[in-house]
């Protein structure tokens, strides 16, 4: 059902706005990484366009948020209406159009019922809700830009992979292209949507469904390990808890459980730390992991190490996070069970 109406929606945003033709849909989230616990009601689907020659500036010092801007007049002119008076590529523009589109053409799909979801503020998808009796799907669509150029400075020390899956991985990873996603920087001084969020997706997917210190690594006729199962527990943890605790635990997200899985994964680098049969201890390990860095407030972004996931000023909610976590830990996970 989904891939219908995104295939519907591409084949629309391609033949409607010549800037749009190249995009290219791209699979990244929980569903595609092969992780998403519950039914499969949610899905990210990345549209991906290809961009060359861009300079990125830093918007502040986390290394993640740059404008986007032409180095020299790109050849389609119709990149010109995206541009503000200063040549930063306007993400809010981008999105805008792009919202128009899906918007118009969500009436030309037959059979199924298809509407777009009213303006999240700050949030960088277009989602879709899909019509599926007895229940609704959710469809997020974010606008990508593929940068096929050297990756910014800040992610220099990031990609710790080393030990884990080689430092020839590493530059192979290093040498594949970066996404840049339309996101608000919440820190702007003057909030006008112009600013765009390094992504990794890509590379996080292909690091989780290939994770083996070792090449055969939970291959048909290899040994078995147990990340994926710890990856999926820790975000079916998160999100019993944020259910238990809306609004104490609003600020947290899947991308944190998921940076810390990461950071794990290189803190215990071999197939045998990750036994198949040793599930309760890693997950364990893991938690103990994510409680240190919410009683620090410290979580690193994988790739830009300069980067907090975890902002100071919300402590108290970190606490409150790594109280209900040890609270599970130490209570055989009563949530779990609700």
């Amino acid at each position: 059902l989904v891939n219908r109406v995104v295939l519907h929606l591409v084949q629309a945003i391609r033949a409607k706005d010549s800037c749009f033709s190249s995009i290219e849909r791209q699979s990244s989230g929980s569903y595609y990484e092969r992780v998403k616990i519950s039914e499969p009601n949610e899905f990210d689907i990345m549209l991906v366009m290809p961009v060359t020659r861009i300079q990125l500036d830093e918007s502040d010092d986390t290394g993640a948020y740059y404008y986007v801007s032409f180095k020299r007049s790109p050849k389609e002119k119709c990149w010109l209406k995206f541009l503000e008076e200063d040549g930063k590529l306007s993400a809010f523009k981008m999105l805008q159009a792009l919202r128009e589109i899906i918007k118009q053409e969500v009436k030309n799909i037959k059979d199924v019922e298809v509407t777009v979801a009213r303006k999240k503020a700050g949030s960088p998808a277009i989602t879709l809700q899909i019509k599926n009796p007895p229940s609704e799907i959710s469809v997020d669509i974010i606008l990508t830009l593929e940068a096929q150029q050297s990756w910014p400075l800040s992610t220099q020390g990031g990609l710790k992979i080393e030990q884990w899956l080689g430092t020839k991985k590493r530059r192979d990873f290093r040498l594949q292209s970066f996404y840049l996603v339309a996101k608000q920087n919440k820190r702007e001084k003057v909030l006008r949507g112009d600013t765009w969020r390094l992504s990794f997706s890509h590379i996080e997917k292909d690091m989780i469904n290939n994770h083996g210190n070792s090449k055969t690594c939970c291959e048909s006729n290899g040994p078995k390990c147990c990340r994926k199962g710890c990856l999926k527990l820790l975000k079916f943890l998160l999100e019993q808890l944020k259910m238990k605790y809306p609004k104490e635990l609003e600020k947290f997200c899947s991308y944190d459980v998921k940076t810390a899985f990461l950071h794990s994964c290189v803190t215990w680098p071999n197939d045998t730390d990750w036994h198949l049969g040793k599930l309760d201890h890693s997950f364990q390990q893991c938690l103990g992991f994510l409680v240190d860095c919410l009683q620090k407030s410290q979580l690193t972004h994988f790739f830009i190490p300069q980067y907090n996931l975890l902002s100071l000023e919300d402590k108290a909610k970190h606490h409150f996070l790594s109280r209900k976590i040890i609270y599970e830990l130490n209570n055989g996970f009563p949530v779990f069970h609700e």
